[in-house]
């Protein structure tokens, strides 16, 4: 039996997840800068997000099974340390080839942030473990979403060394209250950390409903990318030719998404994560009808994103959820599989968007996000 958080544990789980996972996209507004200050093209400094995106990905397979491993406190401490002392080193590079290996080493360390939504729903109190899901899914989200403007603006202020080495303090300070606050209590797992990586990918093969789980979590993220790599694509051509500025305006519909998820996990505990699956599939799908109809009027087109964004981030809270449930002692390696796999289908909806576009138009490529949301629909009610 999980002992559950101290008063202000998941807050503070959220906040810790938000911090750790910014550091994958805040220093994205200054790669000119960087680029400009190691001597290097562009194009070599371009694979920063890579290098982060692979180290969280590598993260989510190697790191998040620690969850059944570690207590928390120990955990999330080690782990936000490691992050900060990756940040200092990215702080100090001489160069582009050991900036983009302590970026590998940043993205590693901000999969922190999946394990806190790990723990936030494993130590919830009875039958409220959505709402600590979400909760530390809308502290993501609020990361993600303020990361790049606060990079920006630090930068412009302190430079993109110094800027890396406030995130770093705050990733120590992290560490500290981690430490000091999370629960001490170690799980008892009934296999060693190797034979729980090795067992991994079977997991697949025996857990029907893992399957099920990451099959519409992965149909709606494909989507996703889909939607708002191609929207990006054809609002930048005629007869549109907005420029970086007003394409990016559009993101703040995203604000639907990262508010509507307190209500998420209430919903979620109180009616179950299929019947939240469902009604967000549904909202996420009449946002991509109206997405559908054309990018010509702004009003039109941001109301769709709103409520595509807040139908695909309320799913994926109610998923993790349901991920987690269906075996507390291994969530950790329940929700690797599942975010790995999740975030694998995810890139080939990226891969897919510019011949899609270029084929199907905007409108055939916003039918074929819609055709896999109503898939998604269809497997979450199973």
């Amino acid at each position: 039996m999980s002992r559950p958080l101290p008063r202000g544990g998941t807050f503070l789980l959220a906040v810790l997840a938000g911090t750790a996972i910014a550091n994958n996209y805040a220093v994205q507004p200054a790669l000119t800068a960087v680029a400009a200050d190691l001597d290097v093209p562009l194009s070599v400094i371009g694979l920063v997000p890579t290098a982060a995106l692979a180290g969280c990905m590598t993260g989510f397979a190697l790191l998040l099974p620690l969850t059944d491993h570690l207590a928390p406190n120990r955990l999330v401490g080690a782990q936000l340390t490691a992050l900060g002392a990756a940040l200092a080193l990215a702080a100090t590079a001489p160069d582009a080839f050991v900036l983009l290996g302590a970026y590998l080493l940043i993205g590693a360390a901000a999969s922190v942030a999946a394990q806190a939504g790990n723990i936030a729903g494993r130590h919830a109190r009875p039958g409220r473990g959505g709402t600590g899901v979400a909760l530390v899914a809308a502290g993501m989200s609020a990361g993600i979403l303020l990361s790049r403007p606060a990079g920006g603006a630090l930068t412009d202020l302190l430079g993109w060394r110094r800027t890396l080495l406030v995130f770093a303090a705050l990733a120590l300070l992290g560490a500290l209250a981690a430490a000091t606050l999370l629960p001490r209590h170690r799980p008892h797992p009934e296999r060693g950390y190797r034979a729980t990586l090795t067992a991994l990918a079977p997991l697949l093969l025996h857990q029907p409903r893992l399957r099920r789980a990451v099959t519409t979590g992965a149909l709606w993220y494909f989507a996703f990318n889909l939607v708002w790599i191609a929207l990006t694509l054809d609002l930048a051509q005629p007869p549109h030719s907005l420029g970086p500025t007003a394409i990016g305006l559009y993101s703040l519909a995203g604000l639907l998404g990262f508010a509507a998820l307190p209500l998420t996990g209430r919903l979620t505990d109180r009616h179950g994560p299929r019947r939240v699956i469902g009604l967000s599939m549904a909202t996420a799908a009449t946002g991509t009808v109206l997405l559908a109809t054309g990018l010509d009027t702004p009003w039109r087109t941001a109301l769709g994103l709103a409520l595509f964004d807040a139908g695909c981030f309320a799913a994926q809270a109610a998923n993790q959820s349901r991920v987690i449930a269906l075996d507390p002692a291994r969530s950790g390696s329940l929700s690797s599989v599942y975010l790995v796999v999740y975030f694998t289908i995810g890139a080939l909806g990226t891969a897919a968007a510019a011949p899609l576009l270029d084929t199907l138009g905007w409108q055939g490529t916003a039918f074929t996000a819609l055709g896999a949301l109503l898939l998604a629909a269809a497997l979450g009610r199973r």
